[in-house]
C-alpha cells in the first residue's frame, strides 16, 4: 500500500495545490471576515429598506381601497404606522451604529484589521 502512495505523492508534488472552501492561508482572515460581515450588513439593510418601502406602498393601497370601512381603515392605518416605524428604526440603527463608531474612534466599524490593531491584538 505504501509503495502505491509514494509514486502518487511524488508525481507533480511540486505543482500540486489543494483548493477548496474555507479561508485561503495566504490571506489575512480578518479581511475575509470583515468582507463577509460588511456585505451581510449591507445586503440586510438594503433588503429591509426595500421591504418596508413596499409594505408602506401596500398599506397605502389598503388605506385607499378601504372605501370608508372603519375596520379596514383601522387595519390600514396600523400597517402604515408600523411600516413607517420599522423603516425609521432601520435608518436610525445604521446611523447610530456609524455615530457610535465615530465617537469611539473607529472610522469604519467594519474595518476589523484596524480595530484589532488599536486593541493591540
Amino acid at each position: 500500500m505504501v509503495q502505491l502512495i509514494k509514486p502518487i505523492l511524488a508525481i507533480g508534488s511540486t505543482s500540486f495545490s489543494l483548493t477548496g472552501p474555507g479561508i485561503d492561508p495566504g490571506t489575512d482572515p480578518t479581511t475575509k471576515l470583515e468582507t463577509v460581515i460588511s456585505n451581510t450588513i449591507a445586503v440586510l439593510t438594503i433588503v429591509a429598506v426595500i421591504f418596508f418601502v413596499l409594505q408602506i406602498i401596500f398599506a397605502g393601497y389598503a388605506f385607499i381601497s378601504s372605501r370608508g370601512d372603519e375596520k379596514k381603515l383601522e387595519i390600514a392605518k396600523d400597517r402604515l404606522t408600523n411600516n413607517v416605524l420599522g423603516l425609521f428604526i432601520v435608518v436610525v440603527a445604521v446611523g447610530l451604529g456609524a455615530l457610535i463608531a465615530k465617537l469611539v474612534g473607529i472610522p469604519n466599524i467594519l474595518d476589523l484589521n484596524q480595530t484589532f490593531t488599536k486593541m493591540g491584538l
